[in-house]
């Protein structure tokens, strides 16, 4: 199929490669382990490469604007990938403590013992971009934070990478392509945990990467040596639900909109953590960086711990559990879920607290979403 002309999101999203052999216009399952010795060897073995995911990592490639695409088993996957491809001992890492918590281990209590030197920038751009100007190897960061949706500011730090050669590594999973596209802020490398928005129906686990192909050609080598291959039937849902990411997002961002501005004027609620809100500490950078302000808003009740968990299990609508991106909604309590593994230290650091709550916005009617929260939090 030619293109002609300059494709937009929707349609990037919906379109597939047309099968050469059957004309299939979905893209098939190749579940098989092997393939009969072909000419030019470019099938033989799916842990190293299969048509399925491999149509899967081109189309990230084409959503995020990059020049290749790899698909893994999970986002960790993609992360200890890609950090084991570029790292050395002695090679100097800038993370920040805000990550998602499993991130954040990986990187101080791995790297860190095999001789990688890590520095760990406090929950503040002007802090983060100050130390990136003492140049290091890798600066890996999450674009739109977790769980207090802090915003990254990529204008600047792209600007300050980009000057000193640092290889700046993104993980855009709470942005999704639709809402930024990290490679135009100078990024060599995005990441997804394409479990979340992008699959976006709560029932696949798989990770994406997209940038330079240079640097994703020898990630690709370390995947396949690692192991940390993607099967073909997640890939092939994966594909299934990037079809609709673009008019899932559009729906998400204004739902998640509307319910920061309920939280926020709600008694029960201390805090909201949401970048479209004006009183978010870097909603001036995301009216910059993003072009929607994504599916996450994290708030606080007064009572802590015992308020927080009660709220969460007063919800008919909304799920409790642990992931995020999903066409349901779902609500999750940080400190004893996705960030368990932080010290009471870390936690602080991050601004996590006993009483904080992380919403991952639907699809539903928002009206019922509203109603749902209010009814969950008349409880405390």
């Amino acid at each position: 199929m030619q293109e002609v002309f300059r494709l937009r999101e929707s349609t990037k999203s919906v379109r597939e490669s047309i099968d050469p052999t059957t004309g299939a216009i979905t893209t098939p399952i190749y579940q098989t382990t092997a393939f009969l010795y072909p000419e030019g060897e470019r099938y033989r073995y799916s842990r190293e490469i299969n048509p399925t995911v491999l149509e899967l990592a081109k189309k990230i490639a084409e959503l995020e604007g990059a020049e290749a695409g790899l698909a893994f088993s999970s986002g960790m996957g993609a992360i200890s990938t890609s950090l084991l491809t570029l790292s050395r001992p002695g090679s100097k890492i800038l993370v920040h403590v805000d990550m998602f918590g499993r991130s954040v281990r990986f990187v101080k209590d791995y790297l860190s013992s095999w001789g990688v030197k890590v520095s760990v920038a406090p929950a503040d751009n002007e802090s983060m971009i100050e130390m990136a100007k003492d140049k290091h190897d890798i600066v890996f960061v999450e674009s739109i934070t977790n769980p207090l949706v802090r915003v990254v500011d990529l204008e600047e730090l792209g600007k300050t990478c980009k000057d000193l050669g640092s290889t700046l590594i993104v993980d855009s999973t709470f942005a999704t392509p639709i809402n930024q596209k990290p490679l135009e802020f100078g990024a060599k490398l995005v990441i997804h945990s394409a479990s979340k928005f992008i699959a976006g129906h709560n029932d696949v686990i798989t990770g994406l990467l997209a940038g330079d192909g240079n640097l994703v050609k020898a990630i690709d080598q370390m995947r396949r040596t690692l192991g940390t291959s993607l099967d073909p039937h997640p890939a092939f849902l994966v594909i299934r639900g990037m079809k609709t990411l673009k008019i899932r997002m559009d729906v998400i961002n204004r739902n998640a909109m509307a319910i920061a501005e309920f939280l926020e004027s709600h008694p029960k609620v201390q805090r909201v953590y949401y970048p479209g809100l004006k009183s978010h500490e870097t909603h001036e950078v995301a009216t910059r960086v993003l072009k929607g302000y994504g599916g996450v808003v994290s708030f606080e009740v007064r009572g802590g711990t015992e308020a927080a968990v009660k709220v969460m299990k007063s919800t008919s609508v909304i799920i409790p559990a642990q992931s995020l991106g999903g066409v349901n909604s779902l609500i999750s309590h940080p400190p004893t879920m996705s960030h368990r593994t932080l010290s009471p230290e870390e936690r602080k650091a991050s601004g996590i607290t006993d009483g904080l709550l992380r919403l991952s916005v639907g699809i539903e009617d928002v009206e019922d979403l509203v109603e749902d929260l209010d009814r969950a939090l008349s409880k405390i």
